[in-house]
C-alpha cells in the first residue's frame, strides 16, 4: 500500500475547514484522509487471500475480505479494515499495526448497522456533497466503534456483507474455534477436572482418572456426603453435571423422586461444604408449588432437610432458603407452575428474598452503561461528543450542571446497583454460613444465572483457595460449566442446531434514543439508520450474567488487594477468551451437549493458553498479582456492608472509551513495572558479586603465590649467601695447599699447584657434576658452581705431590686413614688417596669444623 499523499486542494476538505463554528468538536482530518487515500477499493470475495503480509494473523486464520481507505471515526486513524474468519482486524496506514480498539472478534460482536449522515450544505458547498456513510460494530466488550468509507464505493457493503455472513454461521462448527482445533493448547476431559474438585471437598486424596468415570468407581463418600452416579447418563437432568454431591443418607431413588419437584429437575446438591463446620451451600432451582402455593415433596422436604447435618453436642443446624428474585417475581412465577419455598414445609429454615432483577434487566442496564461511557468518554464512536477529546471546551465557564448531569446519567444505567446486589447477597450467605455454621440453598427460577452468581461468589468469599489461579478455574468449571449456565444463550453463540443468537443488524437500542443518543451529542448533520432487513433477529436470551459476575470478582478485588493471587488483567484476558469464542470451554448450553458433540476434543482449551502466557513470564506475569500475600487473608472474607459499594472496573470498563483513564493511578501497574526493575538490578548485583568473588579469590592466589615467592627467594638468598661463604672458605682452603684458584664467568676454574717437584703447573677443570647411582659423575650446567680437584692415582705416578699434599695437609682426614667428609666423593682405593671433589650443592648436609670455615 502507497504511502499517504498530501492532502489535494479544494474539494470537500475546504468546505469542512470553511464550517461553522459549531463544528469545532468535528475530526477535521477525518474526512480529508478519506479523500487523500488513493487506494484501490478492495473486492475481495470469501476466501480470497489478503496481498498484505500479515504477520499478525493466527493459526488457521483467513482473510475473508479487505478495504483500503477505511478510517476508525473514534480516533480519526486512517488505515485498512480487514474480515477474517475469525475477527475485524483494522491496520493503520503508517505503521501496518495493529490498532487494537477498531480489532475485534467475530463472535464478540453484539450487533452491526450501516449509518449515513447527511452534511449540512453551506454558501461555499454544493448541494450534491455526498453523504458520509459509516459502519457502527457495537460490542460485547463496552465498545462502539464506528468506520467510515471512502464515497462513492462498495467497500461498506463489500465489509458488510462478509459481517453478515461470518457473524451468522450455519452451525456451531463453522466457528473459528473448530477451524483451528485444539492446537497446542489441548484440553484434558473436563469430566476429570469437576471430579478432582469434587474429591478435594470430601477430603479425598484419590486422583480421578477416565477409567473410574467409565467404570463408574467414582462414587466415594465421606460421613456427610457421597458422590452419586445417578445422572452420569444425564437421563435425570440434562443440565446438571454427570456427578452431583448429595447428603450419604438419601438413596438414588430419592434423588429421583426429589427431580421431578424442581424446576427443569434441578434438584438441590451440595456445591461446597465447610471443611470444619460441615456447613454446605447447595443449589438449585425454583420449587413447583403451584400459583397456590399448596403443593408439596416428601422427598424434596427430606433432601433439604438432610442438608443440615447435627452440629457438636447434638443441636439442630439452621437453614436458609435464599431466593435471589424480588418476592413479587417469585409470586409472579407461581401462576406457572413455579414459586418459593414455605417456611412452615421446611423444617428450622427461613427463607430471605435478595431481590435481583433476571437476565433482562441486565442486558438493558448494559447497554446503558455501555451508551455512557461511549457518550462521555475520549474515543466516542461519532468523532463528536467526546466533551475531552479536544480540549475540554465544553467544561468552560464555570458551568458544571452539564458534567453533573452526565454523571447522574451513569447512576441511571443501574448497572453499578445491580452489582451492589449481587455482592450484597453473596456477603450475606458468606456470613451466615461462616458465622453461625449454617446451611443454605440457593436458588432463583431455573436455578443457572442469578443462583450460579450468588453462589460462585459465596464460595469464592469462603474458600482461599478459589481465590488462587487453579482455584479460580476449579469454580468457574464446576459452578458456570458443568452446572449448565447457558453460555450459548447468555453470551450469544450459535447453538448446535444451527440457528444463531447474534443480532447482526439492528438499530442502536438505549435508554435515550438512536445513535445520537444524548443531547451533548453536537452533530452537523441528521443521522439515519437503515431499518433492518428480514435477516435481523433479536435474542431474548442474551444477557451479561457472567461479565457481571465477573465484574463482582474485581470489586472484591478492589476491597482486598492481598486477597488474590491472579490480577485484574487476568480477568480482563478471560472475559476477552470467552467473548471471542476462540476456545471451546464456553461452547454450548451444558455439559452434556459439549460432551456429547465432542467439544473439549475439537476444540482448544482455554485454560492452557492463560498457562502458556503466564508459563513464559512465570510470577512476574501480569496475570499474578504482585501484592498477594495468602497468610494475610487465609480464612473468608466478610466484606462489611459499608464496603460493598461498586464503582467502575477502570480496566474493562474505560479501556475503549478512556483508555489513558484505565491505567491511571493503577498502582499494580507501577510496582510492576518497579519489580521488574528490581529484579533486572537484582540480576546486575548478582553478576557483580559473583565476579567480584572472583576477583578476590584470584587476588588470594596471587597473594598466596607471591608470599610463597619471596619465601623461595628469600630461601635463595640465604642459600646464596651461604654458598658464597662456603666458597670463600673452599678457596682459602685450596690456596692454603698452595694452590691458586681461578674462577671464569663460564663456571670454570683453574687450579695451578706450585711445587717444586712439578715441572709445570697443573691445570685441573673445575666444573658443575652430579654423582649417579654407579659412582660415575654426570655434568649439570645448571647447577650451581662447583669445583673438582682430580689427582693421578698412585698406580700412574707414586710420587705425585698432590696425593702427598692430600695425605698430608688435608684437615678431614683422620689418623686412621679416615675421612671426615662424609659427602666429599673422596674414595680410599688401597692405601692411596686417589681424589677429592667439592660440590656446593651438597654443602647442606656437610659436617665440617666451623673453626676452619671462620673468616680471616
Amino acid at each position: 500500500m502507497a504511502s499517504a499523499p498530501k492532502p489535494r486542494s479544494g474539494g470537500r476538505s475546504n468546505s469542512l475547514r470553511d464550517s461553522h463554528d459549531s463544528d469545532k468538536m468535528e475530526a477535521t482530518g477525518l474526512w480529508d484522509a478519506l479523500e487523500w487515500t488513493i487506494e484501490p477499493v478492495s473486492r475481495s470475495v470469501p476466501g480470497a487471500v489478503s496481498h498484505l503480509n500479515l504477520d499478525c494473523l493466527l493459526e488457521a486464520e483467513q482473510v475473508q475480505v479487505e478495504g483500503h481507505g477505511v478510517v476508525l471515526i473514534n480516533t480519526d486513524e486512517a488505515g485498512t479494515l480487514i474480515v477474517t474468519n475469525f475477527r475485524l482486524l483494522f491496520l493503520s496506514e503508517g505503521t501496518r499495526k495493529v490498532i487494537p480498539l477498531g480489532t475485534i472478534p467475530l463472535a464478540t460482536i453484539e450487533k452491526f448497522n450501516k449509518i449515513v449522515v447527511k452534511n449540512q450544505s453551506t454558501p461555499r458547498q454544493s448541494d450534491k456533497t455526498p453523504s458520509r456513510r459509516l459502519l457502527q460494530v457495537i460490542g460485547k466488550d463496552m465498545r462502539i466503534i464506528v468506520f467510515g468509507f471512502r464515497p462513492k464505493t462498495r467497500q461498506r457493503r463489500t465489509v458488510f456483507d462478509a459481517l453478515v455472513t461470518c457473524t451468522k454461521p450455519a452451525s456451531l462448527w463453522d466457528l473459528y474455534a473448530f477451524v483451528s482445533g485444539p492446537s497446542k493448547y489441548s484440553n484434558t476431559n473436563p469430566k476429570v477436572r469437576l471430579l478432582n474438585e469434587y474429591f478435594r471437598l470430601l477430603g479425598k486424596g484419590s486422583c480421578a482418572s477416565m477409567d473410574m468415570i467409565e467404570d463408574g468407581s467414582f462414587t466415594l463418600s465421606n460421613n456427610f456426603w457421597r458422590i452419586s452416579s445417578v445422572n452420569s447418563s444425564y437421563s435425570l437432568c440434562q443440565t446438571y453435571p454427570f456427578a452431583l454431591i448429595v447428603p450419604k443418607s438419601i438413596t438414588d431413588e430419592e434423588v429421583i423422586q426429589a427431580s421431578s419437584f424442581r424446576a427443569r429437575c434441578r434438584l438441590p446438591v451440595v456445591t461446597w461444604c465447610h471443611p470444619r463446620t460441615g456447613a454446605v451451600l447447595a443449589r438449585s432451582s425454583q420449587p413447583l408449588v403451584g400459583i397456590m402455593m399448596n403443593m408439596r415433596s416428601n422427598t424434596d422436604e427430606k433432601l433439604v432437610a438432610a442438608l443440615c447435618s447435627e452440629l457438636t453436642g447434638g443441636k439442630r443446624r439452621k437453614l436458609y432458603i435464599a431466593d435471589a428474585r424480588p418476592r413479587k417475581n417469585a409470586l409472579a412465577n407461581g401462576a406457572m407452575g413455579g414459586g418459593s419455598e414455605s417456611s412452615s414445609n421446611y423444617f428450622q429454615s427461613e427463607i430471605v428474598f435478595f431481590g435481583i432483577d433476571n437476565i433482562h434487566a441486565m442486558r438493558d442496564s448494559f447497554a446503558r452503561l455501555r451508551d455512557y461511557l461511549d457518550t462521555h468518554g475520549t474515543a466516542s464512536s461519532d468523532g463528536m461528543s467526546s466533551f475531552l477529546r479536544h480540549g475540554g471546551w465544553t467544561w468552560g465557564g464555570g458551568n458544571l450542571s452539564s458534567m453533573s448531569a452526565s454523571v447522574s446519567t451513569l447512576g441511571d444505567s443501574g448497572w453499578l446497583i445491580h452489582v451492589q446486589s449481587v455482592l450484597a447477597g453473596s456477603a450475606w450467605i458468606a456470613a451466615h454460613v461462616d458465622l453461625e455454621s449454617a446451611s443454605v440453598l440457593v436458588h432463583c427460577s431455573d436455578g443457572w444465572d442469578r443462583t450460579t452468581q450468588l453462589v460462585s461468589l459465596a464460595i469464592l468469599l469462603l474458600d482461599p483457595y478459589y481465590r488462587t489461579l487453579n482455584g479460580f478455574q476449579a469454580l468457574v468449571e464446576k459452578d458456570w460449566l458443568a452446572f449448565g449456565h447457558p453460555f450459548a444463550d447468555r453470551v450469544g453463540m450459535p447453538a448446535i442446531t444451527g440457528s444463531t443468537n447474534i443480532p447482526s443488524e439492528l438499530p442502536r437500542q438505549s435508554s435515550t434514543g438512536s445513535f445520537q443518543s444524548s443531547p451533548n451529542r453536537q452533530t452537523t448533520g441528521s443521522f439515519s439508520s437503515q431499518a433492518p432487513t428480514s435477516h435481523a433477529q433479536t435474542s431474548n436470551n442474551y444477557s451479561p450474567i457472567f461479565l457481571q459476575w465477573v465484574d463482582c470478582v474485581s470489586q472484591l478485588m478492589r476491597m482486598y488487594p492481598f486477597a488474590f493471587e491472579f490480577s485484574s488483567v487476568f480477568l480482563v484476558d478471560l472475559l476477552d477468551c470467552v467473548l471471542s469464542s476462540r476456545f471451546g470451554n464456553f461452547f454450548c448450553n451444558s455439559e452434556m451437549e459439549r460432551q456429547h458433540w465432542g467439544v473439549p476434543e475439537a476444540c482448544g482449551c482455554m485454560w492452557a493458553y492463560l498457562a502458556d502466557l503466564r508459563s513464559s513470564d512465570g510470577t512476574s506475569h501480569v496475570h499474578y498479582n504482585y501484592f498477594y500475600d495468602p497468610l494475610k487473608h487465609n480464612g473468608p472474607l466478610l466484606p462489611p456492608a459499608a464496603a460493598l459499594a461498586p464503582t467502575l472496573w477502570p480496566q474493562f470498563h474505560l479501556r475503549w472509551a478512556c483508555p489513558s483513564e484505565a491505567q491511571a493511578g493503577e498502582l499494580e501497574a507501577q510496582f510492576r513495572k518497579m519489580d521488574v526493575k528490581f529484579s533486572e538490578l537484582q540480576k546486575a548485583k548478582e553478576v557483580a558479586e559473583k565476579k567480584a568473588k572472583e576477583i578476590t579469590t584470584l587476588m588470594e592466589t596471587l597473594s598466596a603465590d607471591v608470599r610463597h615467592e619471596k619465601q623461595v627467594s628469600s630461601s635463595a638468598m640465604k642459600l646464596v649467601k651461604r654458598a658464597n661463604k662456603e666458597s670463600e672458605a673452599m678457596k682459602r682452603a685450596i690456596q692454603s695447599l698452595g694452590c691458586k684458584v681461578h674462577f671464569s664467568s663460564s663456571g670454570d676454574c683453574t687450579v695451578d699447584i706450585e711445587s717444586s717437584v712439578i715441572e709445570a703447573p697443573q691445570k685441573l677443570l673445575c666444573s658443575s657434576s652430579k654423582r649417579q647411582s654407579d659412582g660415575s659423575l654426570q655434568n649439570d650446567d645448571k647447577s650451581d658452581l662447583s669445583v673438582s680437584i682430580t689427582v693421578m692415582a698412585d698406580d700412574v705416578d707414586s710420587s705425585n705431590p698432590i696425593a702427598r699434599v692430600c695425605e698430608t695437609l688435608c684437615p678431614l682426614r683422620m689418623r686412621d686413614g679416615g675421612c671426615r667428609w662424609p659427602d666429599a666423593g673422596c674414595a680410599q682405593l688401597g692405601s692411596q688417596f686417589v681424589g677429592l671433589k667439592a660440590n656446593f650443592e651438597a654443602f647442606d648436609h656437610l659436617s665440617i669444623y666451623d673453626s676452619y670455615f671462620q673468616p680471616k
